[in-house]
């Protein structure tokens, strides 16, 4: 089961962290982008460096499909390959895939991406148009051996204007879980965590409190590190007492660490590592995994 594989990794490295490529122009070092006619091009090269520099640190790496669309036939391609890449250097590849709004989206996602021609370990959705979204893929993937990871609840800071509405005796995001436990209940692999996870924000410690102790079996992908209001702290809310069940993703403050020191451009693949060290160091202040 690929959540095994995720949880294994995790372990090997005593590391939960995911690096998210989620890169503008401006985080992306000047001698890439001087170098390449598209944004497509240096976004790949720049990835794939910093892919090479923390292979031996992280366990995990998410791309999304909605960044690389956007810079239409060149941003795909560069995507595919990055896809490629990750996966040969021994990554868990998450991959989050297109919005849905529409039951036909959700039938398009899962026929466009479940052909085995996309190299990922893991589907990430959003499914706020209700299970129409979430049924596709997760009839696809039943034969497969990928994961999907369903967002339950945001780390943007307006989430709360839909998600902690009360409905009924739940908040939005409660109902959201309750669907995604739905189809999480399908079994469970080595690790004691099934194929279908939640995503959830690592600046909201009370909602991690919750989903970790009403969803037993259900691993977490704690997004958000990043946010303001985010914390190591917060985030062990999602781990089980063996450090288990839970992975953290962060973006800029690994991939744009350089940032920090602009003047020194060259330290890029060292600055990253650095950080994402960092970020090691302060989860496993408050996680012990075993």
């Amino acid at each position: 089961m690929s959540i095994d594989r995720l949880q294994e990794r995790i372990r090997k490295l005593k590391n939960p962290t995911v690096v998210e490529f989620d890169l503008l122009q401006e985080h992306i070092p000047a001698m890439f982008l001087e170098q390449e006619s598209f944004f497509s091009g240096a976004f790949e090269r720049y990835s794939k460096v910093l892919l090479d520099a923390l292979k031996d640190a992280v366990p995990a790496v998410r791309f999304s499909m909605n960044q690389a669309s956007v810079y239409g036939p060149e941003g795909l391609m560069a995507l595919r390959e990055l896809l490629r890449y990750a996966t040969e250097l021994g990554y868990y590849v998450i991959l989050d895939g297109p919005a849905a709004f529409s039951a036909r989206d959700g039938e398009r996602t899962a026929d466009l991406l479940l052909d085995g021609s996309w190299k990922f370990d893991a589907l990430a959705v959003t499914a706020y148009i209700g299970s129409d979204a979430i049924r596709p893929c997760f009839e696809k993937l039943k034969d497969s051996d990928k994961a999907l990871f369903v967002l339950t609840r945001s780390a943007n800071r307006s989430c709360q204007e839909i998600q902690d509405l009360l409905t009924g005796s739940r908040l939005v995001y409660q109902a959201m879980a309750d669907v995604v436990n739905r189809f999480a209940q399908g079994g469970t692999g080595r690790s004691g965590y099934g194929a279908v996870a939640a995503i959830a924000p690592a600046n909201a410690p009370k909602t991690l409190a919750i989903l970790r102790e009403k969803y037993k079996y259900q691993f977490l992908l704690v997004e958000g590190y990043d946010a303001p209001s985010a914390n190591a702290k917060n985030c062990a809310n999602a781990f089980d007492r063996l450090g288990h069940g839970a992975c953290v993703c962060a973006g800029t403050s690994i991939t744009a660490a350089w940032q920090e020191d602009p003047w020194t451009q060259a330290d890029y693949r060292e600055a990253a590592l650095e950080a994402a060290m960092r970020m090691k160091k302060n989860l496993l202040r408050y996680v012990t995994v075993l």
